[in-house]
């Protein structure tokens, strides 16, 4: 296993330790997350602890594929597990907060179902020997939810004084272009889905 193909697992492994420290019932063996004030605003850290690893897993989304790309290390394995490793730390991350409250209910819906429709048209495309490339919007998603997820963690600090939530912001941006993306991938590869074998 080589060393973008470690991060990629490193990054799942984090994520279940994300999904832990958010769902876990810690009261349950007596433990209570300390909680401080900033401003107006009560922070637990059970939240910053999550986000900054949630932060630090999202990086190693960039830095496997760079290096990669970079030390010519490309592998089925390491594609087929930065894909899942992606939609594992995005969409379950997203579901929590939603359902904490933390984030609009329409940001995991609109994710999940859109993540669901692309894969159908990879797997169909794979199916006929052909590869889905990755596209720019969808990135460009990827990115925006990413970085409105880190401030929901954060409590949207250094932003908390703005009129705007810019957490919601941008995972409403994100949310349209989730949208966007999944139209782009039906697109360009129509002609691919209703070809005849």
């Amino acid at each position: 296993m080589n060393l973008p193909t470690k991060l990629t697992v490193s990054r799942i492994i984090a994520t279940f330790i994300v999904i832990i420290i958010l769902i876990f019932p810690f009261y349950s063996i007596g433990f209570q997350w300390p909680q401080f004030k900033v401003g107006t605003i009560i922070i637990s850290l059970q939240y910053i602890v999550a986000g900054i690893i949630f932060v630090l897993a999202s990086i190693t989304d960039f830095v496997d594929g760079y290096l990669a790309r970079k030390n010519n290390q490309v592998t089925d394995l390491g594609k087929m597990l930065d894909a899942i490793a992606d939609k594992i730390l995005v969409n379950s991350v997203l579901i929590i907060l939603a359902y904490k409250g933390m984030l609009p209910i329409i940001v995991p819906v609109v994710t999940v179902l859109r993540d669901t429709f692309v894969d159908a048209i990879k797997m169909q495309a794979a199916s006929k020997g052909k590869v889905v490339a990755a596209i720019k919007s969808g990135k460009l998603k990827t990115a925006t939810l990413m970085i409105g997820t880190t401030l929901a963690f954060f409590y949207n600090l250094p932003f908390e004084l703005i009129p705007i939530n810019v957490s919601d912001f941008l995972l409403l941006i994100a949310t349209v272009l989730s949208v966007v993306s999944g139209i782009q991938y039906y697109l360009l590869n129509k002609e691919l889905l209703f070809a005849n074998e």
